[in-house]
């Protein structure tokens, strides 16, 4: 029996599902069907620099570049989409939308310098417990797509914490501002990095993190997520 036929009846009992829509992927689609991705809400904000996510961080903390993928709105594919990855073991829809989203911004001129891809790490409980980390995921997607690497030892998570949702932007810092340490800052020194999340909301755990790898010398820190509510 070839592998086609074989694909095809698995595919009978057990359906490839686009985590965006729910309805069944073709063989050739992979993760989100194409009807989906053709109309994603894409930001386009990786052509912009002076776009509406660096108001996030004003006065806060320093970024060269900030992005997402997609705008998040209640109810749209792109909260089915980060339903799945997030809380539904489909984590491969994380590398999958890296990719994509990293061979776009590997076009762009002021993405062109990363050196390295850091994802935002959860703590080691929350980590068995979920079984993996789903901006991990998204960060070799990233590195796929931008032929750069992903260090996953620089950024460590030493608390745990409650989870972000319904909590206003200052309980959001007051819960994360000292869950971040650096570890080996002699790889990072004078490193330009891109620092890596499913969604960018209020940016509290994104300033946290980013204040600790801008503490070693020399560091420039640029952001990349997924999904944001802004626009």
């Amino acid at each position: 029996m070839n592998t086609r036929i074989l694909d095809n009846i698995i595919s009978l009992f057990y359906p490839r599902l686009c985590a965006a829509c729910g309805n069944a992927l073709q063989q050739h689609e992979q993760e989100i069907c194409l009807p989906c991705m053709l109309h994603l809400p894409e930001t386009n904000y990786h052509l912009d620099h002076d776009n509406p996510l660096r108001e996030i961080f004003a006065g806060r903390v320093k970024v060269e570049e900030v992005a997402a993928l997609m705008f998040y709105k209640k109810g749209n594919r792109v909260q089915h989409i980060l339903h799945h990855l997030k809380y539904n073991g489909k984590k491969e829809i994380g590398a999958y939308l890296g990719e994509y989203y990293g061979k776009k911004l590997k076009e762009e001129a002021r993405f062109q310098d990363i050196d390295g891809i850091i994802p935002i790490p959860l703590h080691p409980k929350k980590l068995r417990k979920r079984g993996y980390n789903q901006s991990e995921w998204i960060a070799n997607g990233l590195a796929c797509g931008m032929g750069r690497e992903v260090w996953t030892d620089v950024l460590v998570r030493t608390q745990f914490t409650d989870t972000q949702t319904r909590k206003s932007r200052f309980s959001r810092w007051e819960n994360v501002k000292d869950v971040f340490c650096v570890q080996h800052p002699e790889k990072i020194e004078g490193k330009h990095l891109l620092v890596c999340d499913d969604v960018l909301t209020t940016g509290a755990t994104m300033e946290a993190a980013i204040q600790q790898l801008e503490s070693v010398n020399g560091v420039r820190v640029s952001v990349v997520t997924l999904a944001t509510a802004h626009n």
